[in-house]
């Protein structure tokens, strides 16, 4: 007797389902400008906690943030696209973040960190345009003077 196998109806996701899948480490647009940065000789630190403000990749020494800032979860004046449906949740969700993006690079400044804010398709792919802005960033630091391996 052979044994049949029962196929599940499969069940769409959840609207809350979708947003757990949502990256917030280690997206296209970050990985991109990672493997650019180490290809260019740059080395540097991620996902760390600086003045209460998790940055998505940090020169330690040179005190350089670097932010890899979705086009729609922080409204890209390009790419940005506005919510169909439950505008009344996401519109203001849209605009904390916004607001919270402020907050956190006034922050970082005032404690005398340099923060460089990217949008996610200026990283996909990563130009030498973005390279060489974080390249001069790097350099302008006393202690980093000559220490980019520059291929």
């Amino acid at each position: 007797m052979s044994k049949s196998k029962t196929k599940k109806a499969e069940v769409p996701l959840t609207r809350s389902e979708i947003m757990q899948r949502v990256k917030q480490k280690d997206t296209a647009g970050e990985l991109s400008l990672r493997s650019a940065l180490h290809e260019s000789g740059l080395r540097y630190r991620l996902h760390r906690r600086i003045e209460g403000v998790m940055v998505d990749v940090v020169f330690v020494s040179a005190k350089i943030a670097i932010f890899v800032d979705g086009c729609f979860w922080h409204g890209c004046p390009i790419h940005t696209t506005l919510p169909k449906s439950n505008q009344t949740y996401w519109l203001p969700k849209l605009a904390e973040n916004k607001e919270r993006d402020l907050r956190q690079t006034v922050r970082l400044r005032a404690a005398g960190w340099c923060v460089i804010r990217l949008w996610e398709h200026e990283c996909l792919p990563t130009t030498p345009k973005t390279i060489r802005r974080i390249q001069n960033a790097v350099s302008r630091h006393p202690r980093n003077k000559g220490s980019i391996n520059a291929r």
